[in-house]
């Protein structure tokens, strides 16, 4: 296993959030965790799949020609 195990905090400070946001996403069981007796550990790779999981795509407008 050499997937990167990060704390709460650790994911918070990647993300740009608090600490309350990944709670919350381990709290609704949105995402995936780790449990080490008390610790909660969450892989590296599966905060880079919520990011790109979520990444919205920009959209392309097309000018009208005014006839």
């Amino acid at each position: 296993m050499a997937d990167r195990l990060l704390t709460v905090q650790e994911v918070a400070e990647r993300l740009g959030t608090t600490v309350r946001f990944p709670r919350r996403l381990i709290e609704e069981r949105r995402i995936e965790y780790v449990k080490i007796g008390r610790h909660v550990r969450i892989p590296e790779r599966v905060v880079d799949a919520f990011v790109v999981a979520h990444t919205v795509a920009p959209t392309v407008r097309r000018l009208r020609r005014v006839a």
